[in-house]
């Protein structure tokens, strides 16, 4: 039994804490996806900790951590994040493993990254610049280098020879940066890494299906920015919905039972790309200073705007999401008035519909206004006691979804989720 947690937006709905609290019922956690791109926030003893590879279930004494083949490796901030976690005690060689066919990310691969962006000028698209999207591209053009080739003799070899190509392209953009000490960290992380438990993947994940094992699949980035699906070109390089579990942790569609889909109150953006409701006024300013909202792995500050349900029915419908959890509910406390996209307009007419080329011309979004609760909601432990006006607005997103909300997050502690 496989159950899948995502994010219905553009990243950055809160699945570190969703997945964080999830964890418990289960047997396995399993990252299928992304890379160090992804942040995952989560609080641990009042500390908090930016998870960025490693699964978020790992704070769990007795559940097994994997990340899957789907997963783009750096092994400098794997080793950087592994010594994070082991100062809170946990022994990663009992509950950490890496599956031999994800690929690695070289130096070379963020020295490409980086110089490509800089090659945009003004049509960046916001990479983290952190090798990337170079890194499926050469696994795409069946050039990378994989975990399991570690365990070979002539990785080295094979190294060099993918770095005199990276070479080659990074002349033609000019890149003059000096990436040795970048080389120097990458090799003594390869060593560590060895010391890790490297598995066949796929053969992992089946067994403990097999052996009736509850499996909870972790996503990384957001639905909107599925390689696919999200709003091309500016979009992550890798399929961040459902379907990149099957590929990403080699399981069988039929395994999976519930798609659980994060989103947030309002929405958020990183980087470049369309973005119809952004607020870029006082609104939007208050709601980033009141959330926080600032890249967990970055530190960007995030656009911000009201929710958009146009874009969160297209992803409901290409997720199969089962049930959805919406996160910093509180964060609307303080507005007297909130706004809902329900409709895009272009060109002078109305539709449901997630258009093919958003970027071209980003629709005009069409609002319905609701009641703010204006109101303090941090401090509720149960549906019951939150304001009605909160409740009308959550039931509305349910009616136009078609998928209820089930839990609501009303601040960033463990213990500051409801059941619906």
């Amino acid at each position: 039994m496989v159950d899948v947690i995502l994010g219905l937006q553009w990243g950055d709905e809160g699945k570190g804490k969703i997945v964080d609290f999830f964890a418990k019922d289960y047997d396995v956690v399993a990252r299928f996806q992304g890379g160090p791109n992804a942040g995952h926030t989560l609080y641990v003893n009042d500390k908090k900790v930016v998870l960025h590879q490693i699964p978020s279930g790992v704070f769990h004494k007795g559940i097994t951590n994997l990340i899957g083949n789907g997963v783009v490796l750096d092994p400098v901030t794997l080793k950087r994040e592994c010594d994070t976690v082991a100062s809170f005690g946990i022994d990663l060689k009992k509950n950490l493993f890496i599956a031999e066919r994800a690929h690695l990310i070289l130096p070379t691969h963020r020295a490409l990254d980086k110089a490509a962006e800089l090659s945009k000028g003004n049509q960046k698209i916001g990479s983290t610049l952190k090798g990337i999207g170079p890194t499926y591209m050469d696994k795409t053009g069946r050039n990378g280098l994989r975990v399991g080739d570690l365990l070979d003799k002539n990785f080295t070899t094979s190294y060099i020879k993918l770095r005199l190509k990276h070479q080659r392209l990074l002349d033609n953009y000019n890149f003059q940066e000096d990436i040795t000490a970048w080389e120097q960290e990458f090799f003594e992380a390869l060593e560590f890494l060895k010391e890790l438990n490297i598995v066949n993947g796929e053969y992992f994940i089946n067994d403990k299906i097999n052996a009736g094992k509850r499996i909870l699949a972790e996503g990384a980035q957001g639905s909107m920015l599925d390689i696919d699906f999200g709003t091309f070109p500016y979009v992550t390089s890798s399929n961040t919905i459902s379907a990149g579990v099957c590929s990403g942790l080699g399981i069988a569609p039929q395994k999976i039972r519930d798609v659980i889909g994060v989103t947030k109150a309002y929405c958020t953006r990183v980087g470049g790309g369309p973005f119809p409701t952004e607020l870029d006024n006082e609104t939007g300013e208050e709601l980033r200073k009141i959330g926080n909202e600032f890249g967990a792995t970055t530190g960007r500050p995030r656009r911000c705007g009201w929710i958009d349900l146009v874009a969160l029915h297209f992803a409901c419908m290409i997720n199969g999401v089962t049930k959805i959890v919406m996160t910093k509910a509180d964060v609307l406390d303080a507005f007297k008035e909130l706004q809902v996209c329900t409709a895009y307009k272009l060109d002078g007419k109305e539709s449901r519909e997630v258009p093919f080329q958003m970027e071209r011309k980003i629709p005009e979004p069409v609002y319905k206004s609701f009641a703010g609760w204006n109101t303090p909601s941090s401090a509720a432990n149960s549906y019951e006691v939150l304001p009605e006006t909160m409740k009308v607005y959550v039931n509305f997103i349910n009616e136009y979804l078609g998928v209820s909300i089930k839990y609501i997050s009303n601040g960033p502690g463990r213990d500051q989720i409801i059941l619906v």
